[in-house]
């Protein structure tokens, strides 16, 4: 397989990958019938996941060695077509079934060549679904093969076989490749709109993840077009996700090995901000849970760091810092290729393989000594931030211990301007965070006292983007909201002691009301993002406008439906912009806002982690430049601001 690699592009399809390769495990049936079980849901998210699928199996050729590029297009009709030169699926008939491999492929479910181990090393396509799902949930798909110097094409409609594989011209024997296009079933998805935004920050990050691999996306409806090589890999990818951070190092470095089949790739740089953010990847699969190779790069990235502080004598009145100070202001991605990669967790994205976090902690023991040695002037920097968060967090433990013998961070005790609700059960309980006093006075009359909670807050909560620890824990708002859940905070936090299980920001439509609420999310998001990933946390939409006319009254909550119901109405209609919550009384904020029956609410996700971690470090970091930029790029979206 080494010397195929070296042979390039489409020079020999080589490799022990014919229609032998090709193991069938069990038909397509049920996957029409329950799709989200297979995609994880029918809107937009999983018609993006049928493209990923695609890219997959043309990624796993690149990581085999037998491909350099690979087109996704989105095409005029709304189809996908995704070409890549690797090996080409095989065309010949299979020796068990008889069918060319190819239509096996596409028509049996967990069919392919990386359920045999001399097929593929590696496989990212293996932890999804495959494409055969892909053709199952299309209301049509063709596939075209070009390989052993023919092309040969076929259709399949609703993921049955439409059209016999048949041949529809010849190439040159050194040429390879396979080209699927699908059009996705309307009758099965809420929308079938690809979004090229979507498309590109995953095109970007398959990039990264394989270095030298060219993936270009272009939009044929708009003529937008991106292409994305990086053959730096992950050390582009650490550059570019801190791009608007400072680092303290001159340059990130990375760190690669392979042993028992495992390859590891890392790549580092410490910025000066509070936070860290180590990413990780498992066959191009990013493993937000963690797993085996994020517990062995923590381990020896701890032992390693310390080992180093205190035969340089760096510590000077400390013997050692936590982990967790080394890791402040890091920013790290870690990479993984198994050949039988194991999964486990409630999404399936946490490495379950027990011998990875051997062979991990042993690279990076080994080489991250080897750098802090040829390196002296970056380690000294990394060790003194280190010591710098050592004394903020002891700072913190202290302030922690204080406010824990009052009885304030264990839920031991509530704060005194809390109005509680009357169940003890989280499940069905809820807290409403109110932006000031006025508002907070309405909430409490209004709310129904069983099962909500509100907890105002005055002004705005301190910015913890640009603060440590103790200074977080002396912020009298924050201390109120760790008071209130009950549930602890950082590495502290424990969600099984949550009071409530709809937390529910609820600010003014106003400038001001999106700051405290940006505020408000970023806290959560940088130290209780468990809040944010189980599904609890919501914002409310109170109405922006109240239309009357006569002894009729509406709400409206967009300003489309405002001039909607103008219309509808006529003349002499009495129109009043709230500004605040306080505008309203109790009855009207219970009415609009607060009652499970008639109110709407936002449930907050992070669907990517990186793309969070960007627009936090935009809006809220110390970076002018880039937050500038963004406004100028996004100015024109608003169409209402007030000032």
């Amino acid at each position: 397989m080494a010397d195929n690699k070296k042979k390039g592009i489409g020079e020999q399809v080589g490799g022990d990958y014919d229609s032998s390769s090709i193991e069938v495990l069990e038909g397509l049936e049920g996957v029409r019938m329950r799709p989200a079980m297979y995609i994880g849901s029918t809107d937009t998210h999983g018609l993006h996941h049928l493209v990923y699928e695609v890219v997959d199996n043309s990624v796993d050729e690149a990581m085999a060695g037998y491909c350099t590029a690979i087109n996704v297009t989105i095409q005029k009709d709304g189809s996908v077509r995704v070409d890549d030169d690797g090996r080409g699926i095989p065309a010949d008939p299979h020796p068990i079934y008889g069918l060319p491999a190819v239509e096996i492929v596409m028509t049996k479910l967990h069919a392919g060549g990386k359920f045999q181990s001399d097929a593929y090393k590696v496989s990212g396509g293996l932890h999804g679904v495959g494409v055969s799902v892909v053709n199952a949930l299309s209301s049509w798909l063709e596939v075209m093969v070009t390989r052993d110097g023919k092309v040969q094409k076929q259709r399949y409609e609703r993921g049955r076989t439409a059209t016999k594989l048949e041949l529809v011209g010849t190439a040159s024997p050194k040429k390879a490749g396979t080209s699927v296009v699908f059009m996705p079933d309307e009758s099965i998805f809420s929308t079938t709109e690809f979004k090229f935004e979507i498309l590109a920050h995953r095109m970007r990050e398959m990039a990264f993840l394989n270095g030298g691999v060219t993936i270009t996306l272009k939009d044929d409806r708009d003529g937008k077009e991106e292409e994305f090589l990086y053959e730096g890999g992950l050390l582009s990818f650490v550059k570019w996700v801190d791009r608007n951070r400072h680092p303290i190092t001159s340059e990130p470095f990375a760190l690669t090995g392979e042993k028992d089949g495992v390859s590891v790739e890392l790549a580092l740089e410490w910025t000066d901000s509070y936070t860290e953010n180590v990413f990780t990847y498992a066959n191009n699969i990013h493993t937000s849970e963690g797993g085996t190779h994020l517990y062995g790069f923590k381990s020896a990235l701890t032992r390693t760091m310390n080992d180093y502080g205190r035969k340089e004598d760096l510590f000077k009145k400390i013997e050692s810092v936590q982990g967790e100070d080394i890791r402040e202001g890091l920013t790290a991605i870690l990479s993984v290729k198994i050949p039988e990669p194991q999964f486990e967790g409630q999404t399936k994205t946490k490495l379950g393989n027990s011998e990875v976090k051997g062979i991990v902690e042993t690279l990076v023991n080994e080489k991250l000594r080897e750098y802090l040695e040829e390196h002296p002037r970056e380690a000294e920097k990394i060790i003194a931030k280190s010591i710098q968060s050592s004394q903020a967090r002891e700072a913190a433990r202290k302030a922690r211990d204080l406010t824990r013998r009052k009885g304030l961070l264990d839920g031991g005790g509530l704060p005194g301007k809390l109005a509680d609700c009357q169940s003890k059960d989280p499940a069905e309980s809820e807290i409403y965070i109110v932006e000031g006093d006025s508002a907070g006075g309405s909430a409490k009359q209004g709310r129904d006292r069983k099962f909500q909670a509100i907890l105002p807050l005055r002004g705005k909560i301190l910015n913890v983007e640009k603060a440590r620890l103790d200074r977080i824990l002396s912020n009298n708002e924050i201390k109120a909201l760790i008071m209130a859940f009950g549930s602890g905070f950082g590495e502290d936090f424990d969600l099984q002691n949550l009071r409530y299980h709809r937390i529910i920001i609820m600010t003014d439509a106003d400038i001001d009301g999106a700051h405290i609420r940006t505020l408000l999310l970023t806290f959560f998001y940088r130290y209780m993002p468990s809040i944010v990933s189980g599904g609890y946390l919501y914002i409310a939409q109170p109405p922006l406008y109240k239309l009357k006319k006569g002894k009729q009254e509406f709400y409206c909550f967009t300003d489309e439906r405002k001039d909607e119901l103008v219309q509808e109405l006529g003349r002499g209609v009495y129109i009043q912009r709230y500004k605040g919550l306080g505008e309203m009384n109790p009855e009207q904020l219970w009415e609009t806002t607060m009652d499970p029956e008639s109110r709407t609410l936002l449930k907050v996700t992070v669907e990517d982690a990186i793309e969070a971690d960007q627009m936090f470090t935009i809006l809220m970091g110390d970076q002018v430049q880039p937050r500038k930029e963004f406004i100028e790029e996004h100015a024109l979206e608003v169409t209402d601001l007030d000032i």
